[in-house]
């Protein structure tokens, strides 16, 4: 367990096997099963969450209740609410487990115990949250700027094990897009080699 944790942490700040051995001691592993709740809305956020193995989604309800998804995590991906995280009040998301998961936990006081410790830990979760800001960044920019068919070229170019593991009618939420009109974009790109 923490293999995929630590590479991913190791590929932002290096640790010596000292420093990886002190945070290990601040992580939790947990399993989930699939359609399993991380996190409901209303809750608190106590965690964040690695995945060293699985995948889930995060996501909003509407009035009606229909799922409006708003991230992804596959393996070596962190998923959490971070403003219920960082304030501690109530989440706006829901995540739950599209698949049997392995993941690494880290509560909000170990966070802050790292940050207040380990400069680097410091470091590896600004750049964390800096290229979480730009890949929403970029997302944001593709949903209002990119013709369908654009926008679902790059997100199979981006994220190619997503759009293999997750439903498709999960990737048009995501995108904003009703199921029929994704499967009538995936016919059109199709058609055209």
């Amino acid at each position: 367990m923490y293999e995929v944790f630590f590479q991913k942490f190791n590929e932002k700040v290096q640790l010596t096997a000292e420093e990886q051995d002190f945070v290990k001691q601040y992580l939790t592993p947990k399993k989930l099963r699939k359609k399993q709740y991380l996190l409901q809305e209303g809750d608190i956020c106590k965690h964040l969450c690695l995945v060293e193995k699985g995948a889930l989604k995060a996501y909003v309800l509407n009035e009606t209740g229909e799922e409006h998804i708003t991230a992804f995590a596959l393996e070596g991906w962190t998923i959490g609410d971070l403003s219920s995280f960082i304030k501690q009040e109530p989440a706006t998301l829901n995540i739950d487990a599209l698949e049997d998961c392995e993941l690494v936990l880290l509560s909000k006081p170990a966070h802050d115990e790292l940050l207040q410790k380990i400069p680097k830990y410091e470091t590896y979760f600004r750049i964390l949250m800096t290229d979480a800001y730009m890949a929403l960044q970029k997302r944001t920019a593709y949903m209002i700027s990119l013709p369908l068919e654009e926008r679902y070229k790059a997100l199979t170019d981006m994220y190619p094990t997503l759009v293999q593991r997750v439903p498709q009618h999960m990737i048009a939420s995501y995108m904003g897009l009703s199921p029929e009109t994704l499967s009538r974009v995936r016919s059109r790109i199709t058609n055209r080699k």
